[in-house]
């Protein structure tokens, strides 16, 4: 006899032997036993949780002779007729192939006839959502009022894609996707009847791969004991099956990354490459791996949100204390992306190497949590004794803060510059973008979104620059040599020395604000001509 896969072998026969899905099949049950058996069923969820197997049972329980406990026997002759596939009263249809309008008119002229045999007669329409919209309305009617001896039981991967004209004519069933725990029990329990020696963390490696479907779950432990038929299958040899990388590596390498190391890391995907791992199963541990040490980082109890040992968990939480949790969301959304790239590109290795440069090189992108991960690459170095000019592109560009500040080059005898009056506002306005442009690096991106403004109640020469971003503006509000800086442009540009306060938006207390931008108040206030003066850099 041939052999038979671990999924179709070990596929249950009745409800008890149905895992994870306790809410659906408690409800059937329960309709069995009061024979308030529904005429239409939805069973929707994601691949490999049961759908077409309970769909099944469902169709047996009906017809059954001698039903236990609302369950099928198994051992009448409907039902052995429904195993065997010989019965004419439960047609299984798939709709990806038979999505016609000419395939659900035979199905409603096939209703007409009673079952020969049993109750019910069971129509299971599997990935229902492949019908056309011609083949939808055509099932409509036979729906809505189907004889008494007809049971239609659709199902479906993409609920989404279903008229709500069809969805309102049944009772649905969300499947939900399978524990890891619960796959893990079934498969050891699989195992023990297959009498294959396998370590528990392999199982529970197999049972996290398959991403809660147990069909998928059987499938990747039917691959595992085929290649090493006859030896103990351990998690080392699960993971050179499945082409997967062992948790250590992936603490190597953000260990490297975290330094900004790109040379090593580069080196160890190399490495994994020559193994054979498998670059888009690579991502998505990785990818998990991020998110069980943001989880670690974040979480006041870790051992109840992540399912790993105590000593894997201890690991996690000092390798979690080398990043902070905007550095470890700024990985994760990188390696989302290349995830999604990653697919259906013929060049994964290059997309792979591409993504972790820039893990490695957080000056390459411009997105708020790549600013932030450069300001942690800069503390660190100032921690370990690297000059303040060094960390410029943090703040504002080099040869600024490298440039003596106007006030140093002033001599000690030479007059202090004339105060800006209210009328100089609206001058510093009118070049502020090329104002801005004289600066450089995140200083520059903060001002580019700054809303420069002043006081309308006293009409101060005060120039208030109030930052959108309260995390930036924050940094810019503490740190004085900001203040100077533009300070020194705006006294170069028109003479007189201008005060300027930094406020961050929703953080300051101080009212009666308006944006200098604003022609007719300025004009009412300070009574001169409005003068707009070309932006060089336009």
């Amino acid at each position: 006899m041939s052999y038979t896969a671990l999924y179709r072998k070990f596929r249950p026969d009745t409800f008890s032997d149905v895992k994870g899905q306790e809410h659906i099949v408690t409800t059937l049950i329960n309709q069995m036993k009061a024979d308030r058996i529904g005429h239409a069923y939805l069973f929707c969820g994601t691949r490999g949780t049961g759908k077409t197997t309970v769909a099944k049972i469902l169709a047996k329980a009906v017809n059954c002779e001698h039903p236990i406990d609302g369950s099928p026997c198994n051992q009448c002759a409907v039902c052995r007729s429904i195993i065997d596939g010989t019965s004419m009263n439960v047609i299984e249809i798939d709709a990806a192939s038979n999505n016609g309008v000419d395939n659900i008119r035979e199905i409603r002229e096939e209703v007409a006839y009673r079952p020969t045999q049993g109750k019910y007669k069971v129509y299971i329409i599997d990935e229902v959502h492949m019908l056309s919209t011609g083949a939808f309305n055509a099932l409509l009617k036979t729906l809505e009022e189907p004889p008494s001896y007809v049971i239609f039981i659709l199902a479906t991967t993409e609920v989404h894609k279903i008229p709500i004209t069809i969805l309102s004519r049944c009772q649905r069933y969300d499947f939900k996707r399978i524990t890891i725990d619960t796959i893990a029990a079934r498969l050891k329990e699989l195992t023990d009847i297959e009498q294959v020696e396998v370590e528990e963390k392999a199982i529970r490696y197999i049972a996290k791969a398959a991403d809660g479907s147990m069909r998928d779950a059987l499938s990747l432990l039917d691959q595992c004991i085929a290649f090493y038929l006859g030896e103990t299958l351990t998690y080392d040899k699960v993971l050179e099956n499945l082409g997967a990388v062992d948790t250590e590596v992936f603490g190597k390498l953000l260990r490297s990354i975290a330094a900004g190391n790109v040379t090593g890391a580069i080196h160890q995907l190399e490495d994994l490459v020559v193994q054979g791992r498998e670059l888009g199963q690579f991502v998505t541990d990785f990818t998990w791996y991020m998110r069980n040490l943001l989880l670690v980082k974040t979480s006041d109890n870790p051992e109840e949100v992540i399912d790993v040992s105590t000593e894997n968990r201890n690991l996690m939480e000092e390798e979690a204390a080398m990043v902070d949790a905007e550095t470890l969301m700024r990985y994760i959304r990188v390696l989302s992306e290349l995830s999604s790239q990653i697919r259906y590109s013929s060049q994964k290795r290059v997309l792979v190497e591409v993504a972790i440069i820039k893990l490695c090189r957080p000056a390459m992108e411009t997105n708020l949590d790549s600013v932030l991960d450069r300001i942690r690459v800069l503390e660190k170095k100032m921690e370990e004794g690297i000059p303040m000019i060094q960390a410029a592109p943090s703040g504002i560009s080099a040869s600024v803060m490298a440039a003596p500040s106007m006030s140093s080059m002033q001599q000690p005898d030479a007059p202090k510059p004339e105060k800006a009056a209210p009328e100089d506002l609206k001058k510093i306005m009118s070049q502020w973008r090329s104002i801005v442009g004289e600066t450089g690096g995140l200083f520059k991106q903060m001002l580019q979104q700054a809303i420069p403004k002043y006081d309308g109640n006293t009409g101060a020469p005060i120039l208030y620059i109030e930052f959108q971003n309260q995390v930036l503006g924050g940094m810019c509000v503490e740190n004085p040599e900001y203040k100077e800086t533009l300070e020194n442009i705006i006294q170069n540009r028109i003479g007189k020395s201008v005060e300027i306060e930094f406020l961050a938006a929703l953080q300051h207390q101080k009212t009666g604000l308006a944006q200098i931008s604003v022609d007719k108040i300025m004009e009412e206030n300070i009574h001169m001509d409005i003068i707009t003066e070309d932006d060089p850099e336009a």
